[in-house]
């Protein structure tokens, strides 16, 4: 019998604030134990609760900075003044050992990691149904002032701009729906010729086998 180990993918999820990515994410790492979340470094305090290495690791600026200079982080950049960036090394190791990765990170950050790791990207972009939804969505969760939210919505539509830069785009007009169309989309990627890098080996003895009986025959 075959083994069937795979190297594991990255799966980037991006969309504009308030079109639902965050809560189709949670859903997927509740369900499925071979995905897990991309934990990033930051250089910003831990909050209340947070704890390092689960949440964020938290690093300081000197160190931050090394690291970039190293060329440790697939992907990193400054947000409100403080450092953010996705260590590559528990990244490689996950994928190498078969176990897929999730990325909540925007469209500068996508491109930075399918500059170095294509092959290993799966890039997913969620929309809104409606942008008057979105914008329901944005004043109903976060209840922040007219200007806070006009503000929000200009990002939305800056981040929506990058669309087409994404393998799969998925409208997220309903949850179930959506997530469904999400799981797909996964379990697809995951059976990739490219990801199977047992294939060959299990290809070319079956050849073999079969040259072995069209001789004894």
């Amino acid at each position: 019998m075959a083994a069937t180990t795979r190297r594991g993918l990255m799966l980037v999820m991006s969309s504009p604030s308030g079109a639902g990515k965050s809560t189709l994410s949670r859903k997927l790492l509740a369900a499925d134990d071979g995905i897990s979340l991309s934990v990033s470094a930051t250089t910003r305090p831990a909050r209340p609760g947070e704890v390092d290495g689960r949440d964020y690791f938290f690093v300081s600026a000197d160190e931050f900075a090394r690291m970039v200079e190293a060329g440790e982080f697939l992907e990193h950049a400054t947000v409100f003044g403080n450092r953010y960036g996705t260590p590559r090394g528990p990244v490689e190791a996950a994928l190498q050992a078969g176990r897929d990765v999730l990325f909540d990170i925007d469209w500068q950050g996508t491109q930075q990691i399918a500059e170095t790791m294509a092959d290993d990207l799966v890039r997913v972009f969620i929309l809104p149904p409606r942008i008057d939804e979105l914008e329901r969505r944005l004043r109903e969760r976060a209840q922040d002032s007219a200007e806070v939210v006009a503000r929000r919505m200009d990002g939305a539509m800056e981040e929506i701009s990058h669309w087409a830069e994404y393998d799969y785009v998925l409208v997220n007009d309903a949850l179930e729906a959506c997530y469904d169309r999400l799981c797909q989309v996964l379990n697809a990627e995951r059976w990739r010729r490219r990801r199977q890098p047992w294939l060959s080996a299990f290809v070319t003895k079956l050849r073999e086998e079969g040259a072995a009986r069209a001789q004894s025959s």
